[in-house]
Order: structure tokens, then C-alpha cells, then sequence
């Protein structure tokens, strides 16, 4: 039985990787901060099955302790600061975590292994994937974008990013580890936080199509993105360290769609029209906007034989039909308020 070590662990894309490796028979383990966490629903339906370990992103040595106490086979380090939006209010804090927060549990994974400062690994050491973002493109150089175009970030997550994907590759270089990232376009599912645009966008149309939100608030409306389901790449990252040498891979669809697109069939699944609804709000576009992102998944297809199986609509509308079922909970449990920029 393998044992993984998983950060983020009840975040969207943790809650599916942790699902998908216990189906596959390995044993979980999950990295959680001391206090409580407000995400620990994501993981109720298997937390039976999961083992959880004490450990902090900003502490050096509560990784090294975690990693020793667990041991394990594979680490997924998949925690960060990824609104990016939150990026530029708190941009010292998003380092820290997103980008420092990398080297802290690579330097874990060294220690615990016994690797010198100028030894190579030895056989069987700790695997590690690093969560890598198609933020890093920024202001892209090519499209579709593939694991050698050149990072130009546009935020301070995309920046720091940029950090923990490079010190990936060069501990990997420098000390013979097995560190592979996974460049990963933009994805999506019914646990999406709701301060990302696709789930502001699925959440509101099920309100308003109940009578409980009146409006839909939103920045740039033709920013292009190249959406999938987290559920499917997920799968690509356990095959990311299943493989005999380590890479990068950038993980996506190869289809772009707009933000207008996203609201158009969120809307159409509750029959209505969103033009009705919908504001194009300055206020809510980012101070250096992403236009045009798409990815170039051919690596991923050919040599780990992945491939994804949610399309876009079904995507969108997977996650309208999830609000739905919420915010008709709501109705039968609570007298919810009405909300009118629940945004």
C-alpha cells in the first residue's frame, strides 16, 4: 500500500485527489493546520478514511516533522493562497505560502530523506508534485501555451507561482529528487470556492432563479480561460509520479471559452435569459488582467495517457444543478434572506 501525503487537503482539488487515491488503495494522509478549518466538509464523506497530520506551510519545522511522522511514498503539495484576486491585498502573505511554502516542504522532504547539500537522492526517496498554475503565463507569448513557453506572471499569485514551480525543477536538478509539477489551466467543480468566478456564476444563477438574489455582478466578461473539471485532473496528477522520470506537464483542455460563455449556459440551464441579470462591473476587473489562456495538453495525452472526460457545458452545467440543490436546502431548512449582491 502506498501512503500520500496530501496539503490542501480540503480544498477542491484535495477533497477529489484524496477520493481518487483511496479508491486506487493507498493510504491518506492530510497536512492541517493546528485550528479549526472551515473546509473540513469537502472531505466529511471520507474522513473516516483519511489520517491527519499537524503541519503549517510558514513553519519549516512542523513540515519536517510531519513528513518524518508520515513517511511517505508520495507528497502532493497542492495548498496555497489561490484567489487570485486576494493576491494584491495580502501579495507578502500569498509568497509566503504559495511560493516560499514550496521550498519549506522540499527542504522537509530533503531533510527527512537524508539527501546532502550536495548529495543525490537515493533510491526510493519521497516523490513530490507541486501544484503549478497557467497563471504563471500571464501575459502570454503563445498560444495554446505548452511546458516551454515562458512564464510572464500579471499577479503576485501568478509570480509566486512562478517561484515554486522554478525551485521545483531545481531540486529536482540539484539534488536528484523525483519533483514533478503539473501546470495545471483553470478547473472547476461544485466545490469550487464561491469567490471564483465559475461558481459566483453557477451559485447566482440558482439563487436567482429561486427568488433569492436579484443580480449577478462581474468584471470582464471576455476574458478567455480554458476550463475542465478538477475531478479530471486530478487523475493526472497521481499519473504525474507514476511515471519513471519526472517533468513537467501542463494539464487543460486545448478548448477556450469565455467568462460570457460560462454565464450563457449557467443561465440557460435555469431558463432564463442573463443579459437580464448580469452587470459588467470596473470595479471587479483585475489590476492586470489574464486575457487569453489555453493550454497545450499533448505531453499529458501522450505520454501519461490522460485524457479529460467533462466538457465545458456539462461542466457548467454539473455545477448550476449543485447551487440549485443547495439553495433549495436553504429554502426548506431557513428562512434565508434574500441576497442581493451575493457576489
Amino acid at each position: 500500500m502506498k501512503r500520500a501525503l496530501i496539503t490542501g487537503i480540503t480544498g477542491q482539488d484535495g477533497s477529489y485527489l484524496a477520493e481518487h487515491l483511496l479508491e486506487l488503495g493507498y493510504e491518506v494522509w492530510g497536512l492541517v493546520r493546528g485550528q479549526a478549518n472551515p473546509h473540513r466538509p469537502r472531505i466529511q464523506r471520507i474522513a473516516a478514511e483519511l489520517r491527519f497530520v499537524e503541519g503549517d506551510l510558514l513553519d519549516q519545522s512542523s513540515l519536517v516533522a510531519a513528513v518524518d511522522q508520515v513517511q511517505p511514498d508520495e507528497v502532493y503539495n497542492l495548498a496555497a493562497i489561490s484567489y487570485v484576486p486576494l493576491s494584491w491585498q495580502q501579495a507578502e502573505l500569498t509568497g509566503e505560502v504559495t511560493g516560499m511554502g514550496v521550498l519549506r516542504i522540499l527542504e522537509a522532504i530533503r531533510i527527512v530523506s537524508g539527501i546532502g547539500k550536495s548529495g543525490a537522492a537515493p533510491a526510493g526517496t519521497i516523490r513530490f508534485y507541486q501544484a503549478s498554475s497557467s497563471e504563471m503565463f500571464g501575459k502570454v507569448t503563445a498560444v495554446p501555451q505548452d511546458e516551454d513557453t515562458p512564464p510572464r506572471p500579471r499577479s503576485p499569485y501568478g509570480v509566486a507561482k512562478t517561484y515554486g514551480h522554478l525551485i521545483t525543477r531545481n531540486y529536482r536538478e540539484s539534488f536528484d529528487m523525483f519533483t514533478t509539477a503539473g501546470i495545471l489551466f483553470n478547473h472547476e467543480s461544485p466545490r469550487r470556492g464561491r469567490e471564483f468566478v465559475t461558481r459566483k456564476i453557477s451559485r447566482a444563477a440558482a439563487r436567482i432563479s429561486l427568488g433569492l438574489q436579484d443580480e449577478l455582478r462581474l468584471g470582464n466578461l471576455d476574458a478567455v480561460r480554458d476550463w475542465g473539471f478538477a475531478g479530471d485532473y486530478v487523475r493526472a496528477m497521481r499519473l504525474m509520479l507514476a511515471q519513471p522520470e519526472p517533468g513537467e506537464y501542463v494539464v487543460g483542455t486545448g478548448h477556450m471559452h469565455s467568462v460570457r460563455d460560462a454565464v450563457r449556459i449557467a443561465f440557460q440551464t435555469v431558463d432564463l435569459d442573463w443579459r437580464e441579470y448580469v452587470v459588467s462591473d470596473p470595479r471587479l476587473v483585475r489590476p492586470a488582467e489574464v486575457d487569453l489562456l489555453c493550454a497545450d495538453p499533448k505531453k499529458a495525452r501522450t505520454q501519461l495517457g490522460w485524457e479529460p472526460r467533462v466538457g465545458f457545458e456539462q461542466l457548467i452545467r454539473m455545477m448550476v444543478e449543485a447551487d440549485l440543490e443547495r439553495a433549495r436546502s436553504e429554502l426548506r431548512h431557513s428562512s434565508a434572506p434574500r441576497d442581493v449582491h451575493d457576489w
